[in-house]
């Protein structure tokens, strides 16, 4: 896996990655920046949810179980002092289907958690991390 960041002005960074693609990132006004992108850890904190979104979907179809929606919403505290890691992340899961089991999409989770998430997995490591589940039930259409 391959990845360029450059500086382009002020406190904007344009990341380009091995897959082809371009993520522009920037900092606060108050330094310097100009609010062009996300920051740099909100980028972590968002690969941190689609890598494990991204696990849970996979997991549910490959067990043929009905999934037709999933959302994580995050939120992470960070270390007072540098560097500032994050010391908490909860992770709240929105997974919808057509009568999904609890049980297979808690089973997801944990699956995602403890094997295969690497993203997590790394944030793991200075972060406490909790999740909880809201399951629906998918709106016929």
């Amino acid at each position: 896996m391959e990845c360029r960041v450059t500086w382009t002005d002020h406190m904007t960074f344009v990341a380009d990655t091995g897959s082809g693609h371009q993520v522009t990132m920037d900092g606060p006004p108050d330094l310097g920046g100009r609010n062009l992108g996300p920051r740099p850890m909100e980028m972590m904190l968002a690969g941190a949810g689609g890598c494990t979104a991204f696990d849970v979907v996979l997991i549910l179809q490959r067990g043929r179980h009905p999934v037709t929606g999933c959302q994580v919403e995050m939120k992470a505290e960070r270390a007072e002092t540098e560097p500032k890691v994050f010391t908490k992340l909860h992770l709240h899961y929105i997974v919808t289907g057509n009568q999904l089991k609890r049980e297979a999409v808690e089973r997801a989770i944990t699956l995602s958690k403890d094997k295969y998430c690497s993203a997590t997995a790394m944030l793991g490591a200075t972060a406490e991390i909790t999740w909880d589940l809201d399951l629906r039930e998918a709106t016929p259409q």
